[in-house]
């Protein structure tokens, strides 16, 4: 068998693996929904010297770095390269949103004596891993005043954490004989937040134990039933992510899908200085249904940014627009289907992902007859393997699952209709999709290692 990239390094490399690791287990516990991973994406970005673009009037230089956010749910940073844009940029694109349950927009409601919050959820999930777990909410409650109120609770250890209950073993005959997408119905995923009646004279109080929850509501956040109309409340897995593994060789975290990517892209432009072609990492909202509206890769904000930052150069024309991305590479950063010795048959295992052997480069993603996927071309495959060799990083090429076992998607087939390259690469994950998923830290460390060598070595 093929070494792994824990074999490959000596006691140095190692407390590298360690410590990288370490930092992405803090950042991803502090950044559960995509609001928070952006806030800390920016912080992160101006402590290493990124100015907003917006700020910006004069053209841009080589080794100037800049970001721009949009609508507090992707943000888009750049280092500045030798060469003109026009030239084409090394480009890291990732997603920070992940599977979850959000509030309606009319969430409280009282039934029985027991408060409840209603859900839907987001994106693909087996709704009967989402129960009997304890919950989080985290988000944002925006004001007729035009204030916002933050909210985040049960991460704290002293915070009450919510939850959806599930049906006892000794009554669930007739559960159990349901088909797993039927076991818990998308309705019946409702978070029990409260039992205890307000004390009131008025008879007219109809249902006491939600009238508590909302006292506690306006008590605490200033906060009327009115206002979850306007609210974005996430409900996320309560707790920080956690080494795993008796030799703490891996990580266990909610929204590894696909914050282990944008986190190491992320760093990986950090650590880039002087580039010969600019350096562009860009992280996306909504990929996990469709990356769809105002902050997911369909919307053509990306193509505003470099549009906006050609005009600092004198080149905001469609040509200059155009040659920008058509001489642009691209990285899809996503991660990959890890190969699971628990459920072997639904590989290929020549053409799967092993934890542990570093960096994953998809070819193509889809389903079936490879419906839905970029399919990248070969010869900037060559480039990106060159890439990879000349900074000693260890890779391996997947398929998402044995051919009609099921398939899924990227971003990449989007920024290819900038007709620009694109190739998937990312970190193998267990437990995709589930409340808590797993991923190997030396396949972290390794997958930033790949990173820093594209924006490096290619062009």
């Amino acid at each position: 068998m093929e070494k792994t990239v824990w074999e490959k390094y000596e006691e140095e490399g190692l407390n590298k693996i360690s410590e990288f690791a370490e930092d992405y287990r803090l950042f991803l516990s502090a950044s559960k929904t995509e609001r928070e991973f952006t806030e800390n994406a920016r912080k992160a970005a101006e402590e290493c010297g990124f100015a907003d673009l917006n700020s910006l009037s004069g053209p841009l230089k080589a080794g100037d770095r800049v970001y721009a956010v949009n609508r507090n749910k992707n943000i888009c940073l750049f280092v500045i390269g030798r060469k003109p844009l026009t030239c084409g940029m090394n480009i890291l694109g990732a997603h920070i949103d992940s599977p979850r349950m959000d509030l309606k927009q009319h969430p409280l409601y009282e039934k029985d004596g027991i408060a409840l919050f209603d859900t839907h959820y987001y994106g693909g999930i087996k709704k009967y891993q989402w129960v009997a777990r304890p919950m989080a909410l985290h988000g944002i409650v925006c004001l007729k005043d035009g204030t916002s109120v933050s909210i985040v609770i049960g991460e704290k250890d002293d915070d009450p954490v919510v939850g959806v209950t599930d049906l006892l073993i000794h009554l669930a005959a007739k559960q159990m004989q349901k088909k797993g997408s039927e076991v818990v119905e998308g309705e019946a995923l409702n978070l029990t937040v409260g039992s205890i009646p307000a004390k009131t004279e008025d008879d007219k109080v109809k249902e006491p134990v939600k009238q508590y929850i909302l006292d506690l509501l306006k008590e605490r956040y200033g906060i009327e039933e009115e206002d979850f109309v306007s609210a974005e409340i996430e409900v996320v897995p309560a707790g920080p992510a956690r080494d795993y593994g008796l030799d703490r060789s891996m990580i266990m975290g909610y929204g590894h899908d696909d914050r282990v990517c944008a986190y190491t892209s992320m760093r990986a432009l950090f650590d880039t200085d002087a580039p010969e072609r600019t350096s562009c990492c860009i992280l996306v909202d909504k990929e996990e249904i469709g990356s769809v509206g105002a902050t997911g890769m369909h919307s053509r904000w990306f193509e505003m940014v470099v549009t906006r930052m050609l005009g600092l150069n004198g080149q905001a024309d469609l040509i200059s627009l155009n040659d920008t991305f058509t001489n642009s590479k691209m990285l899809s950063s996503d991660v990959s289907a890890g190969y699971d010795p628990n459920y072997p048959e639904v590989n290929d295992p020549k053409n799967c992902a092993y934890f542990g052997k570093g960096i994953v480069f998809n070819k193509f993603t889809g389903a079936r007859g490879k419906s839905g996927s970029n399919d990248a071309n070969p010869e900037f495959i060559a480039e990106v393997r060159k890439a990879m060799e000349l900074d000693d990083v260890m890779y391996q090429t997947s398929e998402l699952g044995a051919v009609d076992v099921g398939g899924g998607g990227t971003i990449a087939y989007i920024t290819a209709q900038l007709n620009m390259d694109v190739l998937d690469a990312g970190i193998s994950v267990h437990n995709m999709h589930a409340p808590s998923e797993i991923v190997s830290k030396a396949d972290v460390y390794e997958g930033y290692r790949a990173y820093k060598a594209f924006l490096k070595n290619i062009g």
